[in-house]
């Protein structure tokens, strides 16, 4: 047996055993919560509409968005208390500027939305990124090397980026698990968490589906407590995002965020 197929096996056996406990776990109750009342987060402590802000990434990717826009990004985050904006690369440095003194986090996109550009690229577009303010990145990874089992040039990908980030940001990868069997989510998750990412996250909000609950609780269940999930595209109101926490994410990424806190439903958009 070679190393793709040792690694492969080990990426069912993973999923095999989740599926084994999940079948033996009691279920949540999925009729609790709403946009009038509590709900259970996953740890069953309650989360109201309005303590959601702080798990949410602002987000602004639309290729027409426009100066004005972003500086409206920021003014909402600072005035609903989101954890971070999330952009295009080429705003870091206006968000930096914008959201200065505020405590709102600059997160930014890297390879984006394809994830199939070398990894130097990727690695200066974070080294410029950061040097304008980012904080955060969100990294692209090469989907189709994972499906070729590439493994290595997927973990050298990661591992470019999280150099540009050094200790000045934190990295997240894009594993778009739309494109995934559970098997490649399990395996795209592992070889992040060997890397030494910070998070791992579902979706571009590009592709053909957002965020599951049972990815990103795949996902969780993978990395554990050695990184976090973030939850991403998809997620169009207040019970989406408790369903993605219930199932262990711990960031949320939405361009709907306001909408959400107050209960209400996005109709389209990441």
């Amino acid at each position: 047996m070679d190393e793709k197929e040792l690694i492969e096996n080990i990426a069912k056996e993973v999923v095999n055993k989740i599926k084994a406990e999940a079948a033996g776990s009691k279920p949540g109750c999925s009729s609790c919560g709403g946009s009038s009342a509590a709900a259970s987060a996953g740890s069953g402590e309650p989360i109201l509409p309005s303590e959601l802000a702080k798990y949410i990434d602002h987000t602004l990717l639309k290729p027409e968005a426009t100066a004005a826009d972003i500086d409206k990004l920021c003014a909402e985050a600072k005035q609903y208390g989101f954890y971070s904006v999330c952009v295009n690369t080429t705003w870091a440095e206006r968000c930096a500027k914008n959201l200065q003194g505020s405590g709102v986090k600059v997160c930014v996109v890297v390879g984006f939305p394809l994830g199939a550009m070398s990894s130097r690229s990727k690695h200066f577009e974070a080294r410029h990124a950061i040097e304008d303010g980012a904080e955060e990145i969100d990294m692209v990874m090469n989907i189709g090397a994972l499906k070729s089992r590439d493994l290595k040039l997927v973990k050298d990908d990661v591992m470019w980026v999280l150099r540009a980030c050094g200790q000045r940001a934190k990295l997240k990868v894009i594993i778009e698990t739309a494109l995934l069997t559970e098997e490649e989510i399990v395996l795209a998750s592992q070889i992040c968490l060997e890397a030494g990412a910070h998070f791992v996250k579902t979706s571009t909000g590009f592709s053909t589906a957002g965020a599951k609950p049972e990815h990103v609780a795949l996902m969780k269940r993978t990395v554990g407590n050695n990184a976090e999930v973030k939850a991403a595209g998809g997620v169009r109101t207040f019970d989406d995002a408790v369903a993605m926490i219930r199932a262990g994410a711990t960031r949320l990424g939405t361009s709907g965020g306001i909408k959400i806190i107050s209960g209400q439903t996005i109709e389209s958009g990441y």
